[in-house]
């Protein structure tokens, strides 16, 4: 028998989000692999592209910024995305680490999401 599973859905995380659309942005990001709802990015500070999250970078994508709201897919260049970027609760079980990420990574990425105003629930 086949065992279907069913990825992420869009937004899935968000427990809660300011009213509108003040919790999200409208950015570009840059990923040669398909992305989840969910993901936890960075910024790079030259180009202000979002990136995953990447904590042995020191390009600025080590730093958390945002959680990707929607499922996107490897493209060569930047592409324009949703990110829940302020003022919002999220279901922390429901965000995607990179895999290299240790405990205290993700502690210091929580930190950088809260300062933000992005609760991990």
């Amino acid at each position: 028998m086949t065992t279907l599973s069913e990825g992420r859905r869009t937004g899935e995380f968000l427990v809660s989000e300011a009213g509108g659309y003040r919790s999200r942005d409208q950015v570009r990001v840059l990923t040669d692999q398909p992305l989840p709802a969910g993901t936890v990015l960075g910024r790079v500070t030259a180009s202000g592209v979002y990136a995953p999250l990447d904590p042995a970078a020191e390009d600025g994508s080590e730093t958390a910024t945002g959680i990707l709201y929607a499922n996107l897919a490897p493209a060569p260049d930047p592409q324009a995305a949703t990110v829940i970027a302020r003022d919002a609760e999220v279901n922390g079980h429901c965000l995607e680490w990179p895999g290299a990420a240790t405990p205290e990574h993700r502690a210091a990425a929580v930190d950088d999401l809260a300062a933000r105003g992005l609760i991990i629930r």
